[in-house]
């Protein structure tokens, strides 16, 4: 928070027994002078005109500075950074600053403060301060700014001479002698529009200057201190502010955070805007903000509600367009044609029809009048404060209210920028389609073309709105896609595939209407909205069997058999995928093939049958070779790893997913690197290298971060936590799973949670809150039940019999145990029964069961841990059979 003004008196600079102008010549009487358009400003207030009727003799060196209103904030590391180059210590000599910035922001506020904050330090004796309305009609000339400023400084009307030269030369005589007496005057050279209106002002040593202007005044040779808008916090505690001076009793800023913050951003940040605002609220203490916020949200209103009666933005905005060339205006308020947030140096020469060498000058100029930025990092690159960005889109929505032929003009400005977009992001889309298809040479490589897209993705997307149900959002729709989802924006790229159905349906366009509804569906599918991505890829199915389009069939029921893989339907899914296969097999598409053996390998795999979907795997993998496609070649590899997974060949699958993780490296593929993390995880887990398999999960987790993907995250965590408990770290076991359970209702997925449910059972069972592990366990079978998962039910009742047997729940821990047994078996996962067995053998013997039952328990765990292939487990279970372990 910047420096308020305080009431008191102010402690004088420099020694005290030196008054500031002794020495100097002093004159005679102002009384009856008229100082015509005088630029000092005296207590606070400009003045045009002053008449001095009968004083005494005038001080000199009469400190001119006004104090700041109440409600001024948010500029403290500004105010520090200004006041470095000031400090008399730093030995820089005559030190000059300009702060710059857009009209509204507070240029000359701020450079106010920076005067009392230097008076306060005592580094100065006084503040001078001289409006140059440069901005004005008639802005002041050097002679008049050097006339009023040698009247503050005691020089009289008559010994002031009439030629510049001379008044420039009698200025710096006078601050000379200021400065022999170890006083210093900070100028405040304020709204200056060009370098020589404040040249003359310079003094020679010693003192200093601070100007403002909405120029960068490069020929000052100024430090140069860009202001911008406000924080958001900083904005909201000026309003907050600014209300409580008018009002003490005002709460509604408290009352309404969420509208406060709103208007704070409609206004942008700008503190006239926000000023304006607070007056307006002032003037209708019962408006609540919301009310505020909702006449401001509407663009075309928007500044015509920030006029108070005396401040109007809009007037202020329209001043600055006075001082540009008229090439330069026109650039201005074509630029209100773009409905993005920035603009290229290429988009805006296809705006305008001129080549970028031609247009970057205009721009520059836009710029140096701050009405325009420009990226400091990609140079090439330009927006508008969102205010300035409203201005501009009134005026030229104005222009073309004026006449048949503006209105052309600015069309056909409109339709050379949306062609602009389309051609390019056409081409870009070229780029990161499977090998094979035809690329257009307008981007050098794929990752150029991804820099285009990730640069121009706002634009594209605001530009897909804005021409909504016409041609252009069509083709946005469909060259947008790929991008979208290789990013995982998949909200964004739902809605431009909705822009590109709905412009097909409007546009009566039937040859793109079923691949409209296809990639519809696959953009639900990303966000899991399985439902509704089922009845989409349904619906292109139907048009694609219309048009009697083989390879649109085969897509749409490739796509069908994932969405039903995700209902959990995998018989289902199993027949979409494989009638999808036929279909390819028709069509001669080798990539498309290995993408559908590749879905019917994930069938095949959530239906238990591990075999085939290995095989199925496989067969991808050698199919996506023959494409060249890497990618395609890093999913087939993660694929074949939980296929060896499910077959309990962690080796293999170990191979497999480290071979998937190279690959994705190459593709960059960030969601691609977690997931093989997370499947290395597992398949560490399974070798029971739990430590490597805790950090796994860790890297996986930590990718997932950066991919905003919930679910990765929540498995992620899922597997830290099996982790932890495997190392009997069971209170951060516990925390993993917990966190994985809150991220998994998130998504609404209900075998997630049941999985974590049953992560945090299993940590409560091992931290002996039997209790909580026995409802955690129940909650998860009751879950899996829902899923149809018998499975993961198996498993959920084997840790429920262990529950009941610390509850010392013999009889329901024998049934679990035996349901446990039974259901693992038939399910033919013979590590997991082996498991089984030897709980079922351990609560046989805690519960007092015959030695003989017990002992056959445990050579029932040896054998299936033989047929699992786990010799190790095979020969502790045959252990226990012939001497049961104590304790149990």
């Amino acid at each position: 928070m910047g420096a308020r003004n305080k009431s008191g008196k102010r402690k004088s600079g420099g020694k005290k027994d030196k008054r500031l102008g002794q020495g100097l010549r002093t004159g005679s009487s102002f009384a009856g002078a008229s100082f015509e358009r005088s630029q000092v400003l005296g207590n606070g207030t400009q003045t045009t005109k002053i008449n001095v009727q009968a004083y005494a003799a005038v001080p000199t060196a009469l400190n001119s500075l006004p104090g700041l209103p109440q409600e001024f904030t948010g500029r403290k590391d500004e105010i520090a950074k200004i006041l470095s180059m000031f400090d008399p210590g730093s030995g820089s000599g005559t030190a000059v600053g300009s702060v710059a910035g857009l009209p509204g922001v507070g240029k000359t506020t701020l450079a106010n403060a920076v005067g009392h904050a230097a008076l306060d330090k005592g580094w100065f004796t006084g503040v001078q301060v001289v409006n140059l309305r440069g901005y004005d009609p008639s802005p002041v000339p050097s002679e008049d700014a050097l006339e009023a400023l040698l009247r503050a400084l005691g020089v009289t009307a008559n010994h002031i001479p009439p030629t510049l030269d001379e008044r420039e030369g009698l200025y710096r005589s006078q601050l000379d002698a200021l400065a022999q007496n170890e006083q210093r005057i900070l100028i405040l050279a304020d709204n200056a529009s060009t370098s020589d209106q404040v040249r003359s002002l310079l003094p020679a040593r010693h003192h200093a200057v601070l100007v403002t202007s909405r120029h960068t005044l490069p020929g000052l040779g100024a430090r140069l201190f860009n202001l911008h808008p406000l924080q958001p916090d900083a904005a909201v505690d000026l309003l907050h502010q600014r209300l409580e001076v008018a009002d003490p009793e005002d709460r509604r800023v408290e009352d309404e955070p969420t509208a406060a913050d709103e208007l704070a951003a409609l206004c942008g940040y700008l503190p006239l805007a926000l000023q304006i605002v607070a007056a307006l609220l002032a003037d209708d203490p019962d408006q609540p903000l919301s009310e505020r916020v909702q006449m401001l949200t509407d663009a075309g209103t928007r500044l015509g509600g920030l006029d108070d009666g005396e401040r109007n933005l809009r007037a202020v905005f329209d001043e600055c367009l006075t001082r540009l060339s008229h090439q330069t205006a026109d650039l201005y308020r074509l630029l209100g044609l773009h409905p993005g947030p920035d603009i290229s140096t290429p988009a805006a020469a296809a705006l305008t029809g001129q080549p970028t060498n031609k247009i970057t000058p205009l721009l520059r100029q836009l710029v140096q009048a701050r009405l325009l930025t420009q990226d400091s990092q990609s140079r090439d690159r330009w927006s508008m404060h969102d205010l300035l960005r409203v201005h501009a889109q009134e005026l030229a929505r104005t222009t073309m209210e004026r006449g048949r032929v503006p209105r052309r003009r600015y069309e056909q400005a409109r339709t050379r920028l949306t062609d602009h977009y389309v051609r390019h992001a056409e081409a870009a889309d070229t780029h990161l389609r499977p090998p094979g298809d035809v690329v257009v040479t307008l981007f050098a490589g794929r990752e150029q073309a991804l820099a285009w897209f990730d640069a121009e993705r706002e634009n594209l997307l605001a530009t897909t709105h804005t021409y909504a149900r016409t041609r252009t959002a069509l083709d946005l729709g469909f060259a947008l896609g790929r991008y979208l989802e290789w990013r995982r924006r998949h909200q964004d790229q739902l809605t431009v595939r909705a822009h590109a159905l709905e412009a097909c349906q409007a546009l009566g366009d039937a040859l793109n209407l079923a691949g409209a509804w296809s990639n519809l569906g696959s953009a639900l599918g990303d966000l899991k909205r399985y439902t509704e991505a089922q009845d989409a890829h349904q619906t292109a199915l139907d048009l694609f069997k219309q048009a009697d389009d083989t390879h649109g069939q085969a897509d749409a029921w490739n796509n069908l058999g994932s969405a039903l893989g995700h209902l959990k339907r995998y018989t289902e899914a199993h027949d979409a995928h494989q009638t999808a296969l036929d279909l390819y097999k028709q069509t001669d598409d080798t990539h498309g093939l290995a993408g559908a053996w590749s879905n019917l390998g994930a069938a095949l795999g959530d239906l238990k049958r591990y075999t085939e979907a290995h095989d199925a795997h496989q067969t991808a993998l050698d199919l996506f070779k023959q494409t060249d496609d890497t990618h395609g070649l890093a999913r087939a590899w993660s694929n074949l790893g939980a296929a060896l997974t499910g077959l309990k060949r962690y080796t293999e699958a170990h191979d497999a997913h480290q071979t998937a993780l190279d690959l994705f490296k190459q593709t960059d593929d960030i969601h691609g690197l977690a997931g093989a993390w997370n499947g290395i995880g597992a398949v560490l887990t399974g070798l029971k290298r739990y430590t490597e398999a805790h950090d796994a999960h860790q890297t996986a987790l930590d990718l997932f971060k950066q991919t905003d993907d919930t679910h990765g995250l929540a498995r992620a965590w899922n597997g830290i936590g099996a982790a932890h408990t495997r190392l009997k770290r069971y209170t951060e076991a516990h925390d993993a799973h917990q966190t994985a359970l809150d991220l998994f209702k998130q998504t609404d997925d209900t075998h997630g949670l049941a999985g974590a449910w049953n992560g945090i059972g299993a940590a409560l069972t091992g931290l002996k809150r039997y209790t909580e592990a026995h409802d955690a366990h129940q909650t998860a079978l009751d879950l899996f039940k829902q899923t149809d998962d018998t499975h993961s039910q198996a498993i959920a009742w084997n840790n429920l019999g262990a529950d009941c047997r610390g509850l010392k729940r013999y009889a329901e821990a024998i049934a679990a145990g035996e349901k446990a047994v039974a259901m693992l078996a038939h399910e033919e996962d013979w590590a997991r029964t082996g498991e089984a067995w030897a709980e079922f053998a351990t609560t046989l013997s805690a519960s007092g069961a015959e030695p003989s039952r017990v002992r056959e328990a445990w050579e029932q765990s040896a054998i299936t841990y033989i047929r699992a292939g786990d010799d190790e487990a095979a020969a502790t279970s045959r252990a226990n059979a012939e001497s049961p372990p104590l304790g149990t």
